[in-house]
């Protein structure tokens, strides 16, 4: 009887599409359609650019705006993530299929095409297998710094698009030595046109809207003008380009953008390919997902909604196949205009769709009017969006706060700045598990005792509380596994020997999640050699599933002392004091 229920439930999670069009209305309608509209607006610069960055055709940037919303509107959790291209995730795709073909050549594009095949195949298997935890290896302020120096060399990079001169590298030094070789070079029209841009683009960020407020217009509607900025500046440029036949004086433009629909694709499936791309298609993987959950939660804790986080593999997983399958290149969920959405009042994921129907509507109608497009007006739209995404005051943070976080933070700003993204990336994933086992191998142990008139333990070192000689009561502050059971031995050896005639040790395992089976065998070799001393071990506070586990082991069964519901009653039982 209730099959029909259970199977109704399970096709909701797995297709969340399900649950909210069944509450949508007029109203919902109106607001996606104008948020739809404003992201439209901006995406649609912005995916030439990323494209440019990628050092891929401009068009593929537009492709990859288009089915991949409409395939995260299906199976994504949350209402006002705006997937697309990203500055950092083309960043990453140029460094990855550079290593492999020449940029603008056929097999480039395929590279990118199968790059983004895989990223998407990689996140469908997470999303299947429920392995998004693995996401909560990256630490937050490793990611931050990645970011940071990612964001200085796209910004670096796009210099020699400003300055109109031939400049290659993948590193900040390679790039500036190519730079400062070919400065002679520099195109003065070009420069002009760039730094003009860019000072457009910051005004219009900051002084655009309050000044439009300032004239009584509609809040709206001063925010869609405001968000069109980066569309007036192409059209202008590309005007003036176009008139005044800039293109013969040297200043590089977009040229012919195929006009069209995206066209079906299937990727090459070619084992040397997928192996030189393969570890390339996992760091896109795991930082997509990072910067894109991160994001999604920020956004669904204002309005009180839920992003599951395995279901949000599923859909960006989705998202990324689709964009190999039409022609596009890795995507995953932007800062910026998923705050933009979020701003302008989408309240569901068709508002992607929309944008996807909009950026399909300029790929098929106004693609012949960027053939004059400057190329350091595209450049300039990256600059502008990426410095927002440099943030160098996380070091001072880490600093005053952990000097192993600013020691690990540090070492990946500098390293993707002096080597590449890549191996960024990969010293952040190695540094985040560094960290992690840095940390959960030597855990916080307190000795504890009674705190006067109470039932509390607190560490002996920071209250006044009562103890007895012959009593040793440990807390351990971390769940024991492999990496830590080494240091819990060394410290209760250390600890009894000493001249005070210990009779009994308990430990304390309130804060104790999980003992793995390493932890287990060094519990079992304590519990021995204290034997041997004449001290009984006990165990207090042992959490429910913990106590299962135990269960299942002989460990009880040779265990010389006794398992407490309470540290107070292990005190009462085995301290002379208590009895």
């Amino acid at each position: 009887m209730n099959f029909p229920k259970i199977s109704r439930a399970r096709l909701e999670r797995n297709l969340p599409i399900l649950q909210w069009s069944k509450t949508y209305d007029r109203e919902t309608l109106t607001s996606d359609s104008v948020a739809a509209l404003i992201v439209t607006i901006m995406l649609i610069p912005q995916s030439l650019a990323y494209a440019l960055l990628a050092g891929l055709p401009p068009e593929m940037g537009l492709y990859a705006s288009i089915l991949p919303l409409v395939a995260y509107a299906i199976f994504g959790t949350s209402r006002v993530l705006a997937v697309g291209p990203v500055a950092v995730v083309s960043l990453m795709t140029a460094a990855a299929v550079g290593n492999m073909a020449l940029q603008g050549t056929a097999e480039y594009a395929a590279a990118a095409i199968v790059l983004a095949f895989m990223s998407g195949l990689i996140l469908l298997v997470m999303g299947v297998f429920r392995l998004g935890f693995l996401a909560n290896f990256l630490s937050h302020p490793v990611i931050a710094g990645f970011i940071t120096a990612s964001g200085v060399l796209i910004a670096t990079s796009q210099l020699k698009h400003i300055f109109g001169i031939d400049a290659q590298g993948h590193t900040l030094m390679s790039i500036a030595t190519s730079l400062f070789e070919n400065q002679h070079l520099t195109n003065t029209i070009t420069l002009f046109i760039g730094l003009a841009t860019i000072g457009f683009l910051f005004w219009v960020r900051k002084g655009l809207k309050p000044l439009l407020l300032a004239t009584n217009m509609n809040p709206r509607l001063a925010d869609i003008i405001a968000k069109a900025g980066p569309v007036g500046a192409v059209f202008v440029t590309t005007l003036a380009v176009a008139i005044f036949g800039l293109a013969d004086k040297g200043v590089a433009i977009v040229g012919t953008v195929p006009q069209g629909l995206p066209p079906l694709t299937i990727p090459a499936f070619d084992a040397e390919i997928w192996s030189q791309l393969f570890m390339a298609a996992v760091l896109i993987s795991l930082i997509g997902f990072v910067e894109s959950i991160s994001v999604a939660q920020t956004l669904a804790a204002k309005r009180r909604q839920r992003i599951i986080p395995n279901q949000e593999l599923v859909g960006l997983g989705t998202a990324n196949i689709a964009a190999a399958l039409s022609g596009g290149y890795p995507v995953t969920g932007g800062f910026a205009r998923s705050v933009v959405n979020f701003d302008a009042g989408a309240q569901t994921p068709a508002a992607g769709a929309f944008t996807a129907i909009g950026i399909a509507l300029a790929a098929f109608l106004l693609t012949p009017l960027l053939f004059f497009l400057p190329k350091a007006t595209l450049a300039a739209t990256i600059i502008v969006a990426v410095l927002s995404l440099v943030d160098f005051s996380i070091l001072t943070r880490t600093w005053r706060y952990s000097k192993v976080d600013f020691a690990a933070v540090f070492a990946t700003i500098t390293l993707t700045l002096l080597f590449g993204v890549e191996t960024g990336v990969s010293a952040g994933v190695i540094l985040s598990i560094g960290l992690f086992l840095h940390k959960t191998s030597r855990p916080h142990v307190a000795e504890v005792g009674l705190v006067p008139g109470t039932q509390h333990f607190r560490n002996i070192n920071r209250h006044k509380v009562e103890t007895d000689p012959s009593l040793l009561s440990i807390r351990i502050d971390e769940s024991l596994y492999f990496a830590n059971a080494r240091f819990l031995e060394d410290y209760i050896y250390d600890r009894i020997n000493c001249s005070q005639p210990i009779k009994n040790v308990v430990l304390m395992c309130s804060a104790v999640n999980e003992i793995d089976l390493s932890a287990l065998e060094a519990l079992g070799e304590i519990n021995h050699r204290l034997r041997d001393l004449g001290i009984a071990l006990h165990l207090s506070e042992v959490k429910g599933p913990v106590m299962d586990r135990l269960k299942c082991s002989e460990f009880l069964h040779d265990l010389t002392g006794e398992v407490f519901l309470a540290q107070y009653d292990a005190m009462l039982k085995r301290s002379p004091k208590g009895a």
